[in-house]
């Protein structure tokens, strides 16, 4: 009968630990059938998961290292595992993994104890936990910026919906974000990022501040909220807009750019999306004079919104070309995956209205981003409480991974 054994050693992390115990092991020709090690406050937990071969008694063996682990300063136990046992753990190679992301300004107690609870409820056996997020300092919590922890975990839930409806509920409960994706080789392997500008990649409804210049702010702001919400049309609420637009100087558009206040983490994340060789691009329904002001002003690589028609200095209340409602947003996309030579799993695509739900369905990660309720709740993956760059945290970088 084989013997296997499981060494778990535990206390102040240390170099040459890992080299001590599988040198002693070697002695006698052990087989590693599973190691894993993590440290938390320089302290280590290292398991160990060994076969010795029934020629050598393993006797003198765990004698060596356990006076090697005394040595040490740390300590050390012993778990004989059965055939049957081990079989019952390779057996569960098959089952999928998931990746759960908690994204918050701070991570409490209440906030992982609430999460793993309704994980187990629904299936899920947790074998993995890893911070993504840096060290802060003591004097930093109160006022640090962004916390993420990553939960690796097994099993198949029974009704994947009821899940996500309640790992939502949980995050807007405890202000928190919690995403919940299938761990697959597309997840670290995202290609294409497309983004909605508006209320997206800047804080504004650029249509609302051209009404406000042309005197026209609260009847047009009342039709955009709609709009966004789902509650009327997108393209007939575009032309509605527009129209109360007509006459509109151009030359405050280039007032209105500048004044144009960037999402929070938008820079920095399309910064390391492009020092990672990712593309980038502008999927939206307002106006290419101000996409590709920030093409310029990002670095983003593609560009595709409403051209405004402009004729003697001023606006006439149109757009030339075809609208980029909703439909277009999702064609493009199909589009620049076809243009970069990648599937469509390998596309993000990140916006906040309803116009923005056919291009987050389709996209291998769609991403509601302080989202109207309507496309929060029908978008699989929602950011509401940090910034944009949260994004490199559900592709699994952590900040230690900075670029």
């Amino acid at each position: 009968m084989k013997e296997l054994l499981l060494i778990n050693i535990a206390g102040d992390d240390k170099p040459g630990v890992t080299t001590a115990i599988t040198s002693i092991l070697s002695n006698c020709n052990a087989n590693i059938l599973d190691i894993g090690q993590a440290v938390i406050h320089d302290t280590l937990s290292l398991g160990i998961l060994v076969e010795i071969p029934q020629s050598f008694d393993s006797s003198p063996v765990l004698k060596d290292i356990l006076f090697r682990i005394h040595e040490l300063g740390l300590q050390v136990r012993f778990q004989p595992v059965t055939e049957e046992r081990y079989a019952q753990w390779v057996a569960q190679q098959g089952k999928t993994r998931h990746i759960v992301t908690l994204l918050a300004r701070k991570v409490t107690a209440s906030q992982i104890s609430e999460l793993t609870a309704v994980a187990a409820e629904h299936g899920l056996n947790i074998d993995d936990i890893t911070r993504l997020s840096g060290r802060v300092s003591l004097d930093e919590i109160e006022e640090q910026d962004k916390a993420c922890v990553e939960f690796s975990a097994r099993g198949n839930p029974a009704d994947t919906s009821a899940l996500r409806a309640a790992f939502m509920e949980l995050g807007a409960r405890l202000d928190a974000d919690i995403a919940f994706q299938e761990d697959n080789v597309f997840r670290r392997n995202r290609r294409l990022v497309c983004f909605d500008m508006d209320s997206t990649l800047i804080e504004h409804e650029v249509i609302d501040e051209l009404a406000a210049a042309a005197g026209v702010g609260e009847q047009v702001a009342a039709i955009t909220e709609a709009a966004m919400s789902g509650e009327i049309d997108f393209t007939d609420s575009f032309k509605q807009r527009m129209a109360l637009l007509k006459g509109l100087d151009e030359s405050v558009l280039a007032d209105i750019a500048a004044s144009l206040k960037i999402t929070e983490g938008a820079a920095h994340l399309i910064s390391t999306l492009r020092k990672l060789g990712y593309k980038t691009a502008i999927l939206s329904g307002g106006f290419n004079y101000f996409g590709n002001y920030l093409k310029d002003k990002l670095g983003i690589d593609y560009v595709y919104a409403n051209e405004l028609e402009i004729v003697d200095g001023k606006v006439t209340g149109k757009v030339t070309g075809t609208v980029v409602d909703g439909a277009r947003k999702a064609e493009l996309l199909k589009q620049l995956a076809v243009t970069e030579g990648i599937s469509l799993e390998q596309v993000i695509a990140v916006g906040d209205g309803a116009n923005d739900l056919p291009m987050l369905s389709i996209a291998g990660l769609g991403i509601a981003f302080r989202a109207k309720p309507l496309v929060k709740a029908s978008a699989k993956q929602s950011i509401s409480n940090l910034g944009l760059d949260a994004i490199l945290y559900l592709l699994g970088f952590r900040d230690r991974d900075a670029v």
